[in-house]
């Protein structure tokens, strides 16, 4: 019998893990194949080199910061193709096994279902088309976030796995922003000295793009123009705000499922807005107020942040182009990952309510749970494979490794940045199977560059904020090819590089050919010293400082607790690792059960014992929601 149990656990346990790998390889797809896969603004290279604009050390905003500086340090282990299908695939893996973890106390049909809900929904397939992986890992890192923050409130030990969680969620942004409001919403008490450790973790894995965003903030104001054009979007005939209730409404067409826009949506908005209806009452009962108010909040911030892009873009607009920073929440369905946990936390919930109307017999469900399990799938056929295609992996063309032949260290006739014709964002190269990505070239090269931050939606050109682009377009709109070569040059621009296969305008600039074909690579004379600013130096180096002292900060709580315990073991091997929190040694023993103690074992139901009980509250199975 005891063998029986332990075998059934055992599945409980892998089951949902098989599941969530089994949907990432179907969601990928052809993108696992040899090559990168690049779309829209996920450009991957063999070896991306660390430089100034990766640090937030350049004129431009810090859009890609930190996650290219990570890239670009984590390739040198990694071979970049690779690394990017690992990434990948811990995005999508990480978020379903996260589903799972955090509704470890369900029973095995509500975790399955846990997985395909938060796993395959228009929100993943929608972000990993427009390229944003890194909203996609702190998208993945949310439910670990909330079960690790929870267990932090309660015991007052800092969980490690939060010291490496939090950075890899904050990669971006937006993303960031998200995982340190969930963490401080979870894991915040009254305690002062507990609140001041959990926002100084929050902001220690926002340092890097915070503290470039303050050095940057005389151009960190967007367009006005450009909150309709990012607002939540309508699905077809789904309208944006419903859409929304199930993560989608993403302000790109392009990125849409053919099925979100069809009565198939209407069909999964209906079909997950039901199951959540029926679990709410369950999970609410079931479920420690503090967690749930902070499930409520994180939801309601989400929804409300989102559709109020659709409901007042003018008001948006007003905001983004007046408060610097503001433009982090103009893509309006970005921030629905703040409303995932608690759709899938209902759902999950209401799993075993549904399969009690559908299958009144205990028998029947063997039959009817697959069936709620499979149809998130069923009603997303248009992330399967790829995307349909749309995502694959492909080689760079061997023009681009010639032109990093010529421009790399070894050059040493070359000097200055880079800068890359057409001064337009986004490419279509056929060597690309005609995807849309943003140009490649300066990312593939390794030098300090000047690219283009202007984009085109829907017909309307949204300027950029990177006052250096600016005085390279000043240059180029010079009459002769000697005068654009002059006004780069003093602009600081030493390489000039044309893809003569893009559209777009590419003026002809003069200068030393370095080579000539589908990249058309110019060296220019004596271009101008770079300004470098100390401040900023010494800003980015405290950021950058902070964001690694939080895995620093990991690495040193595992060996001091690994001693710990040996110690405990050695002189008091009685306790049975059971630990006690708030009192002094000596009093410990006064207390009786009014200590505030924790024991690393259950009571066999799944019941942690100490000091949740102590307190009076309500005690949950772990990993409860």
């Amino acid at each position: 019998m005891a063998r029986h149990v332990r075998r059934g656990a055992l599945v409980r346990d892998v089951l949902p893990h098989a599941w969530s790998v089994v949907l990432a390889l179907l969601m990928l797809g052809p993108a696992l194949g040899r090559g990168f896969v690049l779309t829209y603004d996920m450009v991957w290279v063999p070896d991306l080199v660390l430089r100034a604009d990766f640090l937030g050390l350049a004129s431009g905003l810090p859009r890609a910061v930190p996650s290219d500086a990570v890239v670009a340090v984590l390739d040198e282990a990694v071979p970049g193709e690779l690394l990017q299908k690992l990434v990948l695939l811990a995005a999508l893996v990480g978020a379903g096994t996260g589903a799972a973890h955090l509704l470890a106390g369900l029973p095995l049909s509500g975790r399955l279902v846990a997985v395909s809900v938060y796993q395959w929904n228009p929100l993943v397939v929608e972000r990993l088309l427009i390229g944003h992986w890194p909203v996609l890992l702190g998208y993945a890192a949310l439910p670990w976030i909330v079960v690790a923050a929870r267990t932090w409130r309660r015991t007052g030990r800092l969980p490690v796995v939060l010291c490496v969680l939090l950075p890899v969620a904050s990669l971006s942004a937006s993303a960031g922003v998200a995982a340190g409001l969930v963490l401080v919403l979870v894991a915040a008490t009254r305690r002062p000295g507990h609140l001041v450790r959990v926002v100084a973790l929050a902001a220690a894995a926002n340092a890097p793009w915070f503290v470039a965003g303050l050095l940057h903030a005389a151009n960190a104001t967007t367009a006005g123009s450009g909150a309709e054009a990012f607002a939540l979007a309508d699905e077809g005939s789904v309208p944006a705000p419903v859409a929304a209730l199930t993560l989608g409404g993403i302000w790109n067409s392009e990125v849409v499922p053919d099925a979100r826009a069809g009565l198939l949506g209407w069909v999964a908005t209906v079909a997950l807005l039901v199951l959540a209806a029926a679990g709410a009452r369950r999970w609410w009962r079931t479920t420690e107020r503090r967690d749930a108010v902070a499930l409520v909040v994180m939801w309601g911030l989400g929804f409300v942040l989102a559709v109020s892009t659709w409901a007042a873009p003018d008001a948006a607009g007003w905001l983004f182009s007046t408060v610097p920073g503001a433009g982090l929440f103009r893509d309006g369905a970005r921030v629905l990952v703040l409303c995932a946990p608690l759709l899938v936390v209902l759902v999950a919930h209401g799993t075993e309510p549904a399969l009690r109307v559908l299958a009144p017999e205990p028998g029947s469900r063997v039959v009817f749970a697959p069936v709620l399990v499979v149809l998130p799938v069923v009603l997303l056929p248009g992330a399967l494979l790829g995307a349909g295609g749309r995502l694959g992996a492909v080689s760079f063309p061997e023009s681009y490794e010639a032109a990093r032949a010529v421009t790399g260290p070894g050059a040493s006739a070359v000097a200055g940045d880079l800068v890359s014709l057409p001064l337009s964002s986004y490419r279509q190269p056929s060597w690309n199977e005609d995807r849309k990505v943003l140009d490649p070239v300066w990312r593939y090269l390794p030098r300090n560059y000047v690219a283009s931050d202007e984009l085109v939606v829907g017909g309307t050109t949204l300027p950029g904020e990177d006052p250096r682009v600016a005085d390279v377009r000043r240059a180029l709109a010079q009459e002769t090819p000697d005068e654009r070569a002059t006004a780069l040059a003093g602009e600081g621009i030493g390489v000039v590089v044309t893809d003569t296969t893009a559209v777009g305008d590419s003026p002809e600039v003069a200068g030393r050919v370095l080579l000539d074909g589908d990249l058309r690579v110019v060296a220019l004379d004596q271009p101008a010293d770079p300004v470098r600013r100390t401040t900023w130096d010494v800003g980015m180096g405290a950021a950058w400082a902070a964001f690694l002292g939080c895995l620093a900060t990991g690495l040193v709580l595992v060996a001091a607790r690994r001693r710990g315990a040996r110690t405990q073991t050695a002189g008091n091997p009685g306790r049975d690792g059971a630990r006690c929190y708030g009192e002094p040694p000596t009093r410990r023993a006064s207390r009786g059960n009014q200590q505030h103690c924790d024991s690393d074992r259950d009571d066999g139901r799944g019941r942690r014992r100490g000091r949740g009980r102590d307190r009076g509250t309500r005690q949950q199975p772990d990993g409860r929601a």
